[in-house]
């Protein structure tokens, strides 16, 4: 197929109003697609659904990190405060502090969270941005080696590329590091490279390179790199996204999965057995990816009532139940 298809209808009061078109890849074991909808054999944007292979290439280069720090390292965390003390902990642990944090300010990504952060009397901070753990991963990555963090005298160019010396640039050590990692991971090489929405690198690779690594990471040995990073997300769920996400849930609910949402409708995969799935919504509809990715779950065969109940979003009218979004029966039965 050469265009995006049908992935969920938007229904409500028995009327379908809308579509979340997109793209659907499962992998095999050994990397190939077993079953596609959509674009999946062209650059994409993984966005956050990355962070695990980003883990990989900072593990690979001595980043300290084990349990739920490993997985707060590959998080786009709720903000909640055992996240924020956990970033803490990472910086604390190279003798730095939250300054050292080049993310922007933000409110934490979860509302309850937020709306406690706030009456609390902050405002957005750069610690309670949701990638703030990564960044602590990568400024620790950088300590011990030696790497350069932020030349403050070398800001960001106009073409929105930062100075070399920072932790952030394409050229330095820690994102060529990284780069590697994800190019080892998807098994193809990187086809652009852009700014992510907290100024780390963003690389462009497949969406069926998305659903290998993950089925990489998901049943790799426990003493590999892979197998650590995939072991903190699935013992410490609520540290790699939220106490209250779906994707914790879901983590939970599914011996072996290991999962990871990302921004723009990106949603991946990985299964104990090796098999991959990934997921992206043209439109960004993140309400649209976490229907689709559950509907290819149970296409797969798994069954668990947090599937089941995540393979509808529903949709409200005057404070009651109205309708829903969910899966192209075409594609998912």
């Amino acid at each position: 197929m050469t265009e995006p298809v049908i992935l969920a209808d938007v229904v409500r009061s028995d009327f379908v109003e809308g579509h979340h078109r997109g793209s659907v890849v499962v992998t095999n074991p050994d990397g190939t697609v077993a079953w596609s909808a959509g674009i999946v054999d062209q650059p994409m944007f993984p966005r956050s659904s990355n962070k695990p292979m980003q883990a990989l290439g900072m593990l690979r280069n001595g980043l300290p990190l084990t349990d739920e720090l490993l997985a707060l390292a590959g998080a786009s965390h709720s903000g909640e405060q055992f996240h924020v003390d956990g970033v803490r902990r990472i910086l604390a642990s190279v003798g730095l502090d939250e300054t050292a944090l080049r993310t922007p300010a933000s409110y934490p990504y979860d509302d309850q969270s937020r709306d406690e952060w706030v009456r609390s009397g902050h405002a957005p901070e750069q610690i309670t941005m949701n990638c703030s753990g990564k960044h602590a991963a990568m400024v620790a990555t950088c300590v011990q080696n030696g790497w350069p963090i932020h030349d403050p005298a070398r800001e960001k160019s106009p073409d929105g590329v930062w100075g070399q010396d920072d932790y952030r640039s394409p050229d330095h050590p820690l994102q060529q590091a990284i780069r590697v990692a994800i190019e080892d991971s998807a098994g193809e090489k990187v086809a652009h490279v852009a700014v992510d929405g907290c100024g780390a690198p963003l690389l462009a690779i497949s969406l069926a390179g998305l659903a290998r690594s993950f089925g990489l990471f998901a049943a790799a040995p426990a003493d590999t790199h892979e197998g650590r990073i995939a072991t903190a997300f699935r013992e410490y769920p609520e540290y790699a996204s939220g106490s209250r996400r779906d994707e914790a849930a879901l983590m939970r609910a599914v011996p072996g999965l290991l999962c990871k949402i990302g921004a723009e409708g990106v949603y991946a995969v990985g299964l104990a057995d090796g098999r991959g799935i990934a997921v992206k919504v043209e439109d960004g509809a993140s309400r649209a990816s976490s229907v689709v990715i559950a509907a290819a779950v149970r296409r797969l065969g798994l069954e668990h009532e947090v599937i089941e109940k995540q393979t509808t979003f529903p949709l409200f009218g005057g404070g009651v139940r109205v309708g829903e979004v969910r899966p192209n029966p075409t594609l998912f039965g």
